[in-house]
């Protein structure tokens, strides 16, 4: 069904060719899972199968990409609609219509079937996808995971024969994410449609997988066999292939289910053994002086904002303050930096001063009651989870913290001050906030002049922001236009810049997406330092194994309320939904990630 024979993509201006003699066969009917770090090229693969590349990316492609027979070089992505369904990293650059119902009709509309015929397949298809409450929905009020379901579900209802996904769980909840897992084994299984998807949440899907691509470097040749064997190479995967390869196991454990199975003999040696929290690696130098651009404010000082950085502050905060809906994405609000540690490293973990403090919150937005009398308290070296399903009200509640959000009833209080009575040059002492969309942060036209912004926003030595994505994001180019960058490459290009303020608070919505298992480390590595430093975060995640291994506390919010609060290991480990694959395979022993394991080991 799709077909790369010997294909190279090169775009303009670049050294190297992004994709480099690849060829792939994938076979009517089979769920292909495209794996690989960030950066390799996964995106552009995607793009070329829908002829995407080079058609609207441009570029030179050599070689051929074939889908349903139809060569892409000569037919164009209108040409190939029929056959082929795509959904990009980014949701809102798919969308065409304002309502979700009508964004479900639009694919057919275009594809000129019947009235009667789309009318059933909208019902069938907000039925599969749990969207049939929001079917009168402007998309701008919906939640982050919320428009990643209507992305899938206008690319489901023209009934294509192939289907190409890019990150396609990437926002979802737990939940949300095993729906459309679900619905997509449906496809292959009954209907015969062709799957190729990239992801980086393997933990979700590699059990799905019939196969796996991987590309283990730009310009590298693919990898293409069976998960396990493909696995037990690859330079990323899930929790339970890392828990498997520390235990020796042969064949590679794939799924919850089969560590399980195997894990009796793992859990006898860890019998009467408690987790160990490791001593956090010293600060090498990565960040600027030797630790966090500078050091963090130990006790919350706020960090100075100088007078040239107040306007391209404000401008960035007012850029993103239209009212975020029910968990929705709530834009950017300056730059700052805050922090935390976890579990298996070291902090505070809540002993420090009041960073932030939340009582009775009440926050509507029209008709619809986005938080309901929620409480919260976050202080110095404190890392705190948001938990719960898409539309619980989880950026609502960052947005309140930073400001964009007014209360309807109750208090909140950053660093002494209500966030929304606060002039932006003021608040951005106290707060940062990195949002789910990380393009609302980065306007310059390269890496190195969205980073000399930075530091002078900051008031931060020449280099500090630099010195910061070459941690987070090692070999990328200054002269890299942002847009030409990953969505998990831009998520750290905005953290970094974020960071480079360092305010005693940072907030993160969804800081995971995008990135792979090794700059999830970088980034942990970061957030643990920053706590040394008496940074506080709060980030609401649907990473269950993020919050598993960073996280002091998790608060698990649903339809606006709190309904559960407390230590990482207690909340999480009570919980199918949010309990990482380590606590699923060794409960009831109290094990939450693999450096745990390890280090009792």
């Amino acid at each position: 069904m799709i077909r790369f024979e010997n294909v190279t993509v090169t775009y303009a201006g670049a050294a190297a060719p992004t994709l480099e003699g690849v060829d792939l066969t994938v076979p009517e009917g089979e769920l292909v899972l495209l794996v690989g770090p960030s950066g390799v090229g996964k995106s552009t693969l995607l793009s070329a199968v829908s002829g995407l590349v080079p058609h609207f990316t441009g570029g030179t492609l050599r070689g051929r990409v074939t889908v349903g027979g139809r060569d892409t070089r000569t037919h164009a992505p209108r040409e190939l609609a029929d056959v082929v369904g795509t959904v990009g990293q980014d949701p809102l650059a798919h969308f065409v219509t304002d309502t979700v119902e009508d964004e479900l009709a639009y694919g057919m509309e275009s594809l000129g079937l019947a009235p009667a015929v789309m009318r059933r397949r909208v019902e069938e298809t907000l039925d599969l996808l749990g969207l049939a409450s929001l079917r009168d929905r402007p998309i701008a009020t919906l939640s982050g995971g919320q428009r990643q379901r209507v992305a899938i579900g206008s690319v489901l209802t023209p009934h294509p024969q192939v289907l190409v996904l890019d990150e396609p769980t990437s926002a979802l909840d737990p939940a949300a994410a095993e729906e459309v897992l679900a619905v997509l084994q449906r496809l292959v299984h009954d209907l015969g449609t062709t799957v190729l998807m990239a992801e980086h949440r393997l933990e979700r899907v590699v059990q799905y997988a019939d196969r796996v691509a991987l590309l283990p470097a730009p310009g590298a040749p693919v990898v293409v066999g069976p998960p396990a064997e493909v696995m037990a190479v690859s330079p990323v995967h899930p929790p339970v292939v890392a828990l498997g390869r520390l235990a020796g196991w042969d064949p590679l454990p794939l799924s919850v289910r089969d560590a399980r199975r195997r894990a009796g003999a793992l859990r006898e040696r860890l019998a009467g053994r408690s987790p160990v929290a490791p001593v956090p690696a010293p600060v090498d130098g990565g960040l600027v002086g030797g630790g966090l651009v500078g050091g963090g404010p130990v006790g919350g000082g706020p960090a100075p904002v100088p007078a040239r950085g107040v306007r391209v502050a404000l401008g960035r905060l007012l850029r993103g303050a239209g009212a975020p809906d029910p968990g929705g994405p709530g834009g950017a609000a300056g730059r700052g930096a805050g922090g935390g540690t976890g579990p298996d490293g070291s902090g505070s973990g809540g002993t420090g001063p009041v960073a932030a403090g939340v009582r009775g919150l009440g926050v509507r937005h029209g008709r619809v009651e986005a938080l309901r009398d929620v409480a919260l308290e976050v202080r110095a070296g404190e890392t705190v989870a948001l938990m719960g399903r898409n539309g619980a009200g989880k950026s609502t509640l960052l947005g309140a913290l930073v400001g964009m959000v007014e209360p309807a009833s109750g208090t909140v209080l950053v660093g002494g001050r209500v966030p929304h009575r606060t002039a932006p040059r003021e608040l951005i002492r106290h707060v940062g906030l990195v949002p789910q969309e990380p393009r609302d942060l980065l306007y310059a036209d390269t890496v190195a002049a969205e980073c000399a912004a930075a530091d002078a926003d900051a008031g931060a030595a020449p280099g500090a922001c630099r010195a910061l994505v070459t941690r987070l994001l090692p070999g990328v180019a200054d002269g890299t236009h942002p847009r030409d960058l990953s969505e998990g490459q831009r998520l750290a290009l905005a953290l970094a810049v974020v960071l480079t303020a360092r305010p005693p608070l940072l907030l993160l919505d969804e800081p995971t997406r995008g990135l792979d298992y090794a700059a999830k480390a970088r980034l942990v590595g970061v957030l643990r330092e920053l706590a040394a430093g008496g940074h506080a975060i709060v980030m609401a995640t649907h990473d269950v194994e993020l919050a598993a291994e960073l996280a002091h506390r998790v608060v698990v919010l649903a339809d606006g309320e709190v309904v559960a609060d407390g230590p990482t290991h207690e909340v999480v480990v009570s919980s199918p939904a949010f309990a990482p694959q380590v606590a699923k395979v060794l409960a009831p022993q109290p094990w939450l990630t693999v450096p745990q394991v390890e280090a009792a080991l």
